[in-house]
């Protein structure tokens, strides 16, 4: 895949994960006298050795995995995408890789993530480290790739205060509400362009948290300068995009070597990535100056916290955080999938991707529509929409977010772990510096606890005599340990609160053209986020009283 000026090797999807380095850097004035080749056959033998020698004082066996082959391991093993099907394959709960001398560990069950990844998160807590997106870029900075330690754990004590729990989520129903109504009233017009109806909503509700900041209705040039900067993410962190990724020593190679047009692709990038995170932040500011500010995120840790150190960097970058990845974890990171973490990123985009997700369950699952509705009915009435108060008495439309998580989840890699030392479980050795991944969706459709996994079915999550009741979904896929995603109860109050007012007042269903009804196809993208790719339904509303409803409500909400 070539980006501007930039010659770059497209390698197998793995390959990216090598970005994690332990070798000082070679001098710059040596690297001018070789090419990229002669710096990559080099830094590859380094690897092979280094391999070796560690094998002979190894104090346990490795976990099972498919035999590799010489030098490259388990490189051919690989598939080009849908990474996580070929991992459920591979017989064991536990499978070792050997990526070119990079240990990859895959964990296919609950059991051995909750116990590595939860229990043993003192250890299991680092992120891999990519050199073009994370370092060269900057995105390092941001806290899906912050390395563990004491920046991590500031962002996070941040990002808690603002949404750890049920009381500050509360705070936010009325906006949540607000803007959910604003969607239905946009699907109404445009029903054709559902996707983007989603993500605006989702951005203008993250937005107003984090910045106090109003989207405009179209093109609003915030959103825009975000979504280049996370679609250049994107990019950068695109599976063998960037040779750099593979050999981190070809960072130092001067711009004006062949090949080494990424240096300048990575200057360009970087300042968009500074507008990014300085734009909006800076706004806060200057309102603040003037005494127009409204409360959010940014100015409220401005005026509680004492403006020492990295702090005033740490709030700006946090914030920035929020909003390109609404809590960016489990973008979190998966470098070797074939597409972007950012092009996710979102919670915010995942967000999108679960509420789209609803929409094609919707329609190729009508009888389940058609059992939320009437509950809705029931409980709700004709004459408002479902509000955050009825959640407790709408017991399928919970259900059937569960199951919006299970039957699609988002992250299906989850969230990548770096090994931090040496670990023994079970009778092997889980070494140092080992990407650890939990295979969400292997988890989330295991027929042994889940029941006819591909169907969607959220009676499943409803008590049932004598029938033990399966996992919530919601406790795997927003991570796990000290990188679970501290957004998750927004993101999961996002779900609820579309669903619930989108049933109310539409049908969806399968479209008829000419004569012929068309089947949507339950297939997802490949990639760090996954998410439906584009179908065609038909929404409408349920009757002219819903019409009216929708038309109307709007002006019922007070922020």
């Amino acid at each position: 895949m070539a980006h501007g000026p930039n010659k770059s090797l497209t390698l197998c999807p793995a390959l990216t994960i090598l970005a994690v380095s332990t070798y000082p850097p070679t001098c710059p004035a040596m690297l001018s006298s070789l090419n990229l080749v002669d710096v990559s056959l080099i830094f590859a033998g380094i690897l092979i050795i280094r391999t070796i020698l560690k094998r002979f004082n190894q104090p346990a066996p490795f976990p099972p995995g498919p035999r590799g082959l010489p030098i490259v391991g388990n490189m051919l093993d690989l598939p080009p995408s849908h990474e996580w099907l070929k991992f459920a394959e591979w017989e064991g709960d536990i499978v070792y890789l050997n990526l070119l001398g990079q240990p990859m560990i895959i964990l296919n069950s609950s059991k051995h993530a909750v116990a590595l990844l939860d229990k043993r998160s003192s250890i299991y807590s680092d992120r891999p480290v990519l050199v073009m997106g994370g370092e060269m870029v900057g995105w390092n900075r941001a806290l899906a790739l912050s390395p563990y330690g004491e920046r991590l754990r500031e962002y996070r004590r941040f990002i808690a205060k603002f949404m750890g729990g049920h009381k500050q989520i509360d705070k936010y129903h009325d906006l949540e509400e607000y803007q959910t109504a604003r969607f239905l009233e946009r699907i109404l017009k445009t029903p054709e362009h559902v996707h983007e109806h989603i993500r605006q909503t989702a951005g203008a509700i993250i937005l107003k948290l984090v910045y106090g900041y109003e989207v405009k209705e179209v093109a609003d040039p915030l959103v825009e300068l975000v979504d280049t900067a996370v679609n250049q993410f994107s990019l950068a962190s695109a599976p063998g995009a960037f040779l750099v990724d593979v050999f981190p020593l070809l960072r130092y190679v001067p711009s004006w070597l062949p090949g080494a047009g990424f240096q300048r692709t990575a200057l360009e990038w970087r300042t968009y990535l500074e507008d990014t995170a300085n734009i909006p932040f800076n706004l806060v500011k200057e309102r603040m100056a003037e005494h127009t500010n409204s409360s959010n995120f940014v100015s409220d840790l401005l005026d509680t916290e004492k403006l020492e150190g990295e702090k005033e960097f740490n709030i700006k970058w946090s914030a920035a955080s929020i909003y390109s990845g609404k809590c960016l974890n489990t973008a979190a990171l998966v470098p070797f999938t074939n597409s972007s973490l950012f092009a996710q990123v979102a919670r915010i985009r995942q967000t999108v991707s679960a509420i789209y997700s609803f929409f094609l369950a919707m329609t190729l699952f009508p009888e389940a529509q058609k059992r939320a509705q009437e509950e809705i009915d029931s409980v709700v009435g004709a004459d408002r929409l479902p509000s955050f108060n009825d959640r407790p008495n709408l017991p399928y439309i919970e259900a059937l977010v569960k199951e919006v998580f299970r039957w699609a989840p988002v992250a299906p890699l989850g969230v990548p772990h770096r090994l931090l030392e040496d670990d023994v479980y079970e009778g092997y050795l889980i070494p140092k510096g080992s990407i650890v991944i939990s295979n969400i969706w292997k988890i989330l459709h295991d027929p042994l606890v889940y029941v006819n996994p591909e169907n969607f079915c959220p009676s499943r999550f409803l008590p049932q005599d004598e029938k033990e009741m399966p996992p919530d979904p919601r406790n795997f896929c927003f991570g796990f340990g000290r990188r679970i995603c501290p957004g998750l109860r927004l993101a999961d109050a996002s779900v609820f609160i579309s669903c619930a007012m989108t049933l109310a007042v539409f049908d969806i269903t399968k479209v008829v053209e000419n004569g012929c009804t068309i089947e949507p196809k339950a297939e997802c993208t490949s990639g760090t986020i996954s998410h439906p790719k584009p179908f065609k339904c038909s929404i409408k509303p349920r009757s002219t009283k819903a019409k009216a409803l929708i038309l109307s409500s709007k002006e019922s909400y007070r922020l």
